[in-house]
């Protein structure tokens, strides 16, 4: 029978048979287990290279061939172990660095929607196919995901309790079962509202009661907050020091954390049958910036609420109160973590994002990051069928890196009336309309295209821009039937295939591929500035793919977005016009009228008459929308005073208003005392205390009066230096903010207005 069902998780292992896949999936009659045996690892090398291979591996000749030409001869193996033996010879292999289970898929050009054919059998809670047959489907899933979170003895091994909770989906409000609570204690089990709080008399029986609960609930996927490198760490790191299995994965299956391999690698967790999301993890992932991505922080940012225990409190020192004297009331901020990481993923529409980067790169839904992996799952089906293998991800020669994106010399000053065109997904467009791709690099045929680097790119047979071309038109189509989260997803994987092609960690890196994408770019915006010039209008800026057009002091917005409209109508002409006239090539290039500012800032680099890059400030019109980019207001490692009072100096300047006495005002309350709220700077420590030695800056100052500081540290500058908050003793030294935070923060835009903040201040602070 046939079944239609949306791909969980993947795994591998070897057995004497040969190497088995586990596959599981969910789907509207529940969860699948596929079970596909007797399966081979395959490589390719070259035919020209002798090799001793495994016993048992077959060495056969195929009709396929290197990029540069070379025969290869595919090897196949018993099993992966032997493979991976053979890798760490010096043989020179290809594509061996693709797991088993991953070259399963992506030859069926399967990502994560599947149809399985095959003969179901029921299996417990779950259903299972052995040896099916699997193609690409449409199915699309409505995940069940449970937000868990553990609370803790500090920085101890101590475990106080386990909370989860069902994200609510429509409908199964009336099927829905409580959440809960398992807690260390005596006490007796108690209803609290819209969760159940649980006692056990022990940490093993604790997670066995959540074990057992799990199961019973069969989430397809777990959530949480920094779920994979502390909750689901330290519960499998507690199993395995009480001896017992972490019972967490579908079909009995084990549940683990595997450990970086190197300093800087991610944790992974690996729990069959259920995809694990990080909430931080997925927002990164999805572009969204906050200025932390602490839980409390994020959840007052997205939803106006956050935790029930706040940030300023001493958090270890209350939880562990709460345990001793008030379990009830520790149980009530266990679960409101739970339901703060529902209500940000539904607001977020975080499982949407996944669900669909999913379905557009193939990797295991839970996997972010790996825009390498994505690609070669994206690439290498469509190379092996145009005749061709790729190497090995270390096989390639690293040769100097390609230019980045182009930033244009800025012009400074206050002005009226900026227009900013901005190229609609530049590299993209770039790698379609000049065919920019490893294949047509390595076979240019006749009348190849020019590149830069001395490359040269076929015309006809290329592969990467016909992936962006479907891309494109995917995001389109997702853009006009108003789906954000699949319109978000495209937009990241089309930009990040330039990334992947300059970074020596991809198989196709080339100096050659990257530097056509990044100096066409510059190319681009370059002679895009020099047409706009000799239309009368001065261009004060630059960066990567756009352009900032001064049309003058006197224009209302009405003409400003006359001017903005023409100006992108006859520039995507004049560049249509242009390639087809000097290399036969359609443009996809495509230029939009982005924004008109009606004020708009652009500074110059501290301390010298020069234009600055990627920093400015701006007021959209027609809202007065303020736009700040790279300046103190814009930065977290600046105080709140330094952000909050520029963006009042930038709204007064930008509207004409007085702003000498606020200046004054700020002064007057900072030196009063009346702001010290706002002089708290946040900075992350990035590595362990010890080793700083040499000219220690003042947040590890701060960092070493606190007995555990953790990953941030929340500091003064006092009259007796840096000083933890946890820890304040002293008065702030007020001559340092003055100096360091505000001046800085005003003189930037002051210098343009004839004044500064000293000539401002200066008289009135020398009462103080």
């Amino acid at each position: 029978m046939s079944l239609d069902a949306y791909l969980l998780t993947r795994h591998w292992r070897d057995t004497p048979q040969g190497v088995e896949l586990s596959l599981w999936a969910c789907s509207a009659q529940g969860p699948v287990n596929l079970l596909i045996r007797n399966q081979q690892s395959v490589c390719f090398v070259e035919r020209s290279q002798e090799l001793m291979l495994p016993p048992g591996t077959v060495r056969k000749p195929l009709e396929l061939t290197l990029l540069h030409g070379e025969a290869v001869d595919g090897l196949y193996f018993r099993q992966q172990r032997d493979l991976q033996q053979l890798r760490q010879s010096s043989a020179f292999l290809c594509e061996s660095d693709v797991k088993p289970v991953d070259r399963y898929l992506m030859e069926r050009f399967i990502r994560a929607p599947i149809r399985i054919d095959g003969q179901l059998q029921r299996v417990g809670n779950h259903w299972r196919v052995q040896q099916p047959r699997l193609q690409p489907g449409d199915f699309q899933p409505e995940l069940r995901t449970l937000a868990i979170d553990i609370e803790t003895r500090g920085h101890s091994r101590q475990l106080y309790s386990i909370a989860a909770a069902i994200m609510p989906r429509e409908g199964d409000a009336a099927t829905r079962p409580s959440d809960v609570v398992f807690m260390i204690g005596s006490g007796e089990d108690e209803q609290r509202g819209h969760y159940r709080l649980i006692y056990q008399a022990t940490e093993k029986a604790l997670l066995n009661a959540f074990f057992d609960w799990t199961l019973e609930i069969d989430p397809d996927a777990l959530t949480g907050w920094a779920i994979v490198n502390f909750d689901l760490n330290f519960i499998v790191n507690k199993c395995q020091s009480l001896g017992m299995p972490c019972r967490l994965g579908r079909g009995g299956e084990t549940a683990t954390v595997l450990q970086p391999g190197q300093p800087g690698s991610p944790r992974i967790a690996r729990v069959p049958g259920r995809a694990v999301f990080d909430g931080i993890d997925l927002l990164k992932a999805g572009f969204w910036n906050f200025e932390s991505f602490s839980l409390d922080n994020v959840s007052h940012e997205l939803l106006g609420t956050g935790k029930l225990i706040s940030s300023e409190q001493d958090k270890v020192a209350e939880i562990n109160r709460l345990f001793r004297d008030d379990k009830p009331q520790l149980a009530d901020y266990n679960i409101r973590d739970c339901t703060l990481v529902n209500e940000i993923f539904e607001k977020a529409d975080l499982l949407a994002f996944a669900v669909q980067r999913a379905n557009l790169t193939g990797l295991a839904l839970d996997r972010l990051g790996g825009s390498v992996a994505a690609f070669d799952n994206l690439y290498l089906p469509r190379l092996h069928r145009a005749g061709f293998v790729a190497p090995d991800v270390d096989n390639h020669s690293d040769g100097p890196g390609s230019p980045g994106g182009y930033v244009m010399d800025s012009i400074p000053g206050l002005y009226k009336n900026v227009l900013v065109l901005d190229f609609k997904s530049l590299y993209p467009s770039i790698i379609r309309t000049f065919f920019i791709d490893p294949l047509g690099l390595a076979v240019p045929g006749d009348n190849p295209l020019p590149g830069f680097v001395e490359a040269t790119f076929s015309r006809e047979q290329h592969i990467l821009p016909g992936l962006i071309e479907e891309l494109w038109a995917a995001r389109d189509k997702a853009k006009s039937e108003k789906n954000a989260p699949l319109s978000q997803a495209i937009k990241i994987i089309m930009n990040s295939f330039y990334g992947v092609l300059g970074t020596t960690g991809c198989r196709f890196y080339s100096q050659q591929l990257a530097s056509s994408i990044t100096r066409r770019g510059h190319e681009i915006i370059t002679r895009s500035r020099d047409w706009i010039e000799q239309q009368g209008y001065p261009v004060i800026y630059g960066d990567t793919d756009s352009v900032f057009v001064h049309i003058g002091d006197e224009a209302d917005e009405k003409r400003s977005a006359d001017i903005g409209n023409r100006l992108m109508r006859q520039l995507n002409t004049w560049w249509q016009d242009e390639l087809r006239q000097s290399m036969n090539i359609e443009s996809h290039l495509e230029v939009e009228y982005e924004t008109h500012y009606a004020r708009f800032f652009m500074p110059t680099v501290r301390g010298m008459p020069t234009g600055s890059k990627k920093r400015y400030a701006g007021l959209i019109a027609p809202d007065s929308r303020l736009v700040v980019k790279g300046l103190e207001a814009a930065r977290t490692d600046w105080t709140p005073l330094a952000r909050n009072f520029q963006r009042e100096l930038f709204q007064r300047v930008f509207h004409e208003e007085p702003f000498e006495e606020y200046v004054r005002e700020m002064a007057e309350r900072l030196q009063a005392g009346q702001l010290d709220e706002q002089l708290v700077y946040r900075k992350r420590i990035r590595r362990a205390l010890d080793d700083y030695q040499r000219n220690v800056p003042p947040h590890i100052q701060a960092a070493r009066k606190l007995e555990h500081s953790g990953r941030t540290i929340s500091y003064l500058i006092t009259r007796n230096g840096p000083e933890p908050v946890e820890l304040l003793q002293s008065t702030p030294d007020y001559q340092h903010y003055l100096d360091k935070q505000m001046a800085p923060a005003a003189d930037g835009i002051l210098q343009f207005l004839g004044t500064s903040f000293a000539a401002i201040t200066d008289a009135q602070l020398q009462m103080f």
